[in-house]
């Protein structure tokens, strides 16, 4: 089996996008660029990856750490082209892979069955294999030149005659070298050119020369969309939904209008999931078999229990575990606490930093006050207990299994096992004196304390 060594350049400045991050960290369905590549690289079987990035990029170096711990990371110090840019993870190339792939931080979409693809030009004996496509309009793409099925040159539309400029194959950018003469290849590479730098495409000429054969294969379009603006970023993030909600179809999941509905890369649904209209998905969230998440949900960090039913407008935030056939309805917000099965969150609450029991109702209204202006505090209710709505649980408080909270209580001491709490100033009538308020009102008089 061949060894691959995939090198993905991540030190383009990103200057079009008009940000202070860089231009590789920029998400797409809820992940930065630079993941997304390296995780098609590793799913290619990638026995190494190298990123290549900028001066000053240590934000790019944490997250390809964070994503691929193995994975080494260079410093191309100047900008002088793609090459050059290669040349800068010398120290692994020189260890000596079968297959060496190029591959480019911003362009999230390639599939990992493209550098399959890609690869395959090498096992057949080419020292160079370019990845081209075909756009609606190739103006400003360089040209792949191929004559008697094998690549020639890789022509910049500024170098090309009319007849290249009429060619419809376009350069990618994704490039896959003969290990065994890719370091040849590479220092043969010249930077005679305008902007003295030196760029990877001339490799072909370059293998051509040495007596090697270099070959085209051809991708999809937007499969090698690449992002140097924020209209590219929302490209990309149209082509990844439309990818991602056709997996989600496949898998089992009704979407009732799938445009409407956002997903992150990561989303994971069970079989017989319903997701209504205008649902938004962000990372880390698993929904099992059968749940319901109704419009106008926002879910992220969170796991949706077999049965379940959010929505419509709910939140659930990063740590909500809710447990099989638990309710959460309409304006209700969950974060970091466990729901048991069959709790029931029906209406205009917020639970956070809690665990709830199973078959637990919380009524309407109700707040655990998890936060007091210095630190969080939990909340703990057993199960089969009942909170009555317009309730505040002031953390930390525990509420026991079948304990009975009072409509409107303020509950700050724990709550024994099947007690009845109520924690509410008793109310007061006063006879005949909603006449005399109303009165003096209309005197004009302010009513006395």
């Amino acid at each position: 089996m061949r060894q691959l060594l995939v090198i993905v350049l991540a030190a383009g400045e990103g200057t079009r996008m008009l940000s202070d991050m860089p231009k590789v960290l920029h998400q797409v369905a809820g992940r930065p660029m630079v993941s997304h590549v390296l995780d098609v690289a590793l799913a290619a079987g990638a026995a190494q990856v190298a990123v290549v990035v900028g001066p000053d990029h240590e934000r790019v170096a944490a997250e390809v750490r964070r994503v691929s711990p193995s994975a080494e990371v260079f410093v191309q110090e100047q900008r002088r082209g793609t090459a050059h840019a290669v040349l800068s993870a010398r120290a692994v190339l020189e260890r000596g892979y079968d297959d060496v792939v190029v591959m480019y931080g911003d362009t999230p979409l390639v599939r990992p069955e493209t550098i399959d693809l890609l690869r395959a030009p090498l096992a057949e004996g080419a020292a160079v294999s370019v990845l081209g496509f075909r756009p609606e309009s190739p103006a400003g793409y360089g040209r792949l030149l191929v004559a008697n099925g094998e690549l020639v040159a890789i022509r910049e539309e500024k170098d090309a005659s009319e007849a290249e400029r009429a060619v419809g194959l376009c350069n990618a950018g994704l490039m896959a070298l003969d290990g065994a003469a890719a370091l040849a290849i590479l220092d043969r590479i010249g930077d005679a050119n305008a902007k003295r730098e030196f760029y990877l495409t001339d490799a072909v000429e370059v293998a051509r020369a040495l007596g090697r054969a270099a070959a085209a294969c051809e991708a999809a379009a937007e499969e090698v969309v690449g992002v140097n603006s924020r209209a590219q970023l929302a490209e990309a993030e149209a082509i990844l939904q439309q990818r991602l909600r056709q997996r989600a179809l496949d898998s089992g999941v009704t979407l009732v209008a799938p445009q409407t509905v956002f997903l992150s890369a990561d989303t994971s649904f069970g079989r017989d999931v319903i997701v209504e209209p205008n649902v938004f998905f962000g990372p880390g969230v698993r929904v099992e078999d059968g749940a319901t998440i109704r419009a106008f949900s926002h879910v992220e960090g969170a796991h949706v229990g077999q049965g379940a039913i959010v929505g419509p407008f709910a939140r659930l935030r990063p740590g909500a575990e809710l447990g099989q056939g638990v309710h959460v309805g309409n304006f209700v917000e969950i974060k970091a606490s466990e729901l048991a099965p069959g709790v029931k969150v029906n209406h205009l609450s917020y639970v956070g930093d809690s665990s709830v029991g199973a078959n637990t109702n919380i009524g309407a209204g109700t707040i655990t006050c998890n936060y007091d202006g210095f630190r969080k505090h939990r909340t703990t209710i057993g199960a089969n207990a009942f909170v009555g709505t317009n309730s505040l649980l002031v953390a930390p408080v525990t509420v026991g299994d079948g304990a009975y909270l009072a409509t409107g209580s303020v509950i700050t001491d724990d709550v024994p096992e099947d007690a009845l709490a109520i924690g509410r100033a008793r109310q007061v009538n006063k006879p005949g004196l909603a006449s005399r308020l109303r009165a003096r009102l209309s005197a004009g008089l302010a009513p006395k304390k």
